[in-house]
């Protein structure tokens, strides 16, 4: 006997413009392009336990995060703020920071840098 039947998704082709972005930008975090993934594979109609066979997760993975896509769209895949102590660093001050690292010339010595 099967589960519940998963929530559809259907995409608007800017959601799937941004999705895909989302997987090519490098400076994107692995969790959200692994969101990216999921949510792409669950509007082509793949149940979720086929999506996470896919990609390697769990079923309940896949179920939160396409329950959090039907319910906020692109927002939901966004990390949402924690409690604790409010962030001294922007997400755009660590993106600059990333790519500045990436596009640096290597060091000269012994030191391997890979990007």
């Amino acid at each position: 006997m099967s589960g519940p039947k998963p929530l559809s998704l259907e995409l608007s082709d800017h959601e799937r413009r941004v999705l895909r972005g989302w997987l090519r930008k490098q400076t994107a975090s692995q969790a959200l392009v692994l969101r990216s993934r999921i949510v792409l594979a669950c509007a082509e109609g793949r149940p979720n336990a086929q999506v996470a066979q896919d990609l390697g997760i769990s079923r309940e993975t896949v179920r939160k995060w396409r329950a959090r896509f039907a319910a906020d769209r692109l927002e939901g895949l966004v990390d949402r703020p924690r409690s604790g102590a409010p962030r001294r660093i922007t997400d755009e001050q660590v993106e600059a920071l990333v790519a500045r690292t990436l596009d640096q010339a290597q060091p000269t010595g012994d030191a391997q840098w890979s990007t």
